[in-house]
């Protein structure tokens, strides 16, 4: 808002594979040392929270949005804004050919 949506845009490195909770849903509250549970989502309710951001703000990529063995948002995310933001699998690949063979 402050008139540098074309000089400026933001990059997300979400690392969710550091708040995914045992159960395979996020916490987004992970660090908190009174966490009570409250901000804890399922996987497509954080695709959610990222297609929202980048409806609001010049996200150019979002990386690792999952963790690295949640195969099923990382590909239902990037069929859905991975046309115009750019979605990077850091993580699910960590340079293991096998892991990018079934990525491509």
């Amino acid at each position: 808002k402050a008139g540098y949506e074309k000089e400026v845009k933001i990059g997300i490195d979400a690392a969710a594979s550091e708040f995914l909770t045992k159960d395979g849903n996020y916490d987004l509250d992970f660090k908190a040392s009174k966490n009570d549970g409250s901000s804890i989502i399922s996987g497509p309710k954080l695709a959610e929270l990222y297609k929202d951001l980048i409806s609001k703000y010049p996200i150019a990529f979002v990386e690792d949005p999952f963790d690295q063995d949640d195969w099923a948002n990382f590909t239902a995310f990037t069929s859905a804004v991975g046309k115009d933001t750019e979605v990077i699998g850091d993580d699910i690949l960590v340079t293991n050919v096998k892991r990018i063979e079934e990525a491509s």
